[in-house]
């Protein structure tokens, strides 16, 4: 399969070259797996354009929501392992969420954000967010703004104290451990799939930059009514996350960091095999990536459909796509996945990852097809 794609991986290259020669982009990664074989493993630039460390396939870079896939990932596995159902009441095993009427919510309905608390305090700040018990007292006090399944609304942060809770009250582990454990060591790409990132090995991070991110969020909250209701002004999604060490080390399991190859290969390992390890069956497989709920979503007013933790395309792929820029997406009909990062944060720039993933998926298609 190696020379059979020497021309994409050339295409890509070069395309990430040009992004980070032009000054659009500061470091790139770009992986792609077809049948648990990688296929495209391109990087260029700088991980931080401060010290001009260069971006290798094994830094690490933050996600922001393409983790959101990486927890997804982490529900799967332990249902694949019997430890929890999709239907679990989350007061089953979490009591004090009961409050306030939620005591239907199921954890389906986090999976697909149709749990009815997108919303977080005004005052949240980041500072809350490094407290993981904080956190979810916060999220076991909330009212909720509708019965669970009447809406979908994207859960931006509280999908994954809802999710990580519940995974932690299970396991006794903490959600990032499980991904450590269950996922990511036995692909063999310890370190590159992360929740929390212990102060100790922030050091190997890309530098995070804010391209026009910031200033973005903050016209999308003057033109969407509910954006500061999800993500209010001391918590949006940007790089000023990144930037708090003390915010990375704790998981804030709506977000994550990783690379783009080890991304790629949790998401071929989903679909097929990967050197002998299958994370989930066929079966599990097709639960997981149907589309379990579509329609108008609260937040941003768009159609939009979800598995069960992961978006779901029109043509034919599931996975996670983050705030400026990161994605992880499957496509099972052809065995491939693709997944890219980059540590300039923008919107509006014309999406040059979604572009490469759509370059990769179209060559891969003429190929197989």
């Amino acid at each position: 399969m190696t020379g059979r794609f020497d021309g994409l991986r050339a295409e890509v290259r070069d395309t990430i070259d040009g992004l980070v020669s032009s000054g659009r982009e500061a470091g790139v990664q770009v992986a792609a797996y077809l049948h648990g074989e990688p296929i495209v493993e391109e990087q260029a630039g700088v991980a931080d354009t401060t010290t001009g460390r260069p971006m290798t396939a094994d830094t690490p870079v933050y996600g922001v929501s393409t983790g959101k896939g990486l927890t997804a990932t982490v529900v799967h596995v332990l249902a694949e392992q019997g430890q929890l159902d999709y239907d679990l009441r989350v007061a089953d095993v979490w009591p004090e969420f009961a409050r306030h009427g939620k005591d239907r919510i199921t954890l389906r309905h986090a999976l697909t954000h149709t749990a009815g608390l997108p919303a977080l305090p005004p005052d949240t700040t980041l500072d809350d967010f490094a407290d993981w018990d904080r956190m979810c007292a916060i999220v076991a006090d909330s009212a909720p703004l509708w019965a669970p399944g009447e809406r979908l609304a994207y859960h931006a942060w509280t999908f994954g104290w809802i999710v990580g809770e519940v995974v932690r009250r299970i396991t006794g582990r903490r959600v990032g451990e499980v991904l450590a454990e269950d996922v990511a060591a036995p692909l063999g790409v310890a370190g590159e799939l992360l929740l929390g990132v212990p102060l100790a090995g922030q050091g190997r991070l890309a530098r995070m930059e804010d391209g026009n991110l910031s200033a973005m969020l903050e016209a999308f909250a003057g033109q969407l009514p509910h954006l500061n209701r999800v993500a209010p002004p001391g918590v949006r999604p940007d790089a000023g996350l990144a930037a708090r060490p003390d915010v990375l080390a704790v998981d804030v399991p709506a977000v994550g960091t990783l690379t783009g190859r080890a991304a790629a290969r949790m998401c071929a390992a989903l679909i097929g095999e990967v050197d002998g390890v299958r994370l989930i069956s066929p079966q599990r497989l097709r639960a997981a990536t149907a589309v379990a709920v579509r329609g108008p979503e609260w937040v941003f007013g768009q159609e939009a459909a979800w598995g069960l933790g992961y978006a779901v395309d029109v043509d034919g792929s599931f996975g996670a796509a983050g705030s400026g820029g990161s994605l992880a997406f499957a496509y099972p009909d052809l065995g491939l996945t693709v997944a890219a990062t980059r540590n300039r944060l923008a919107v509006g720039d014309g999406d040059p990852l979604q572009r490469l993933r759509l370059t990769i998926r179209d060559a891969v298609a003429a190929r197989v097809g």
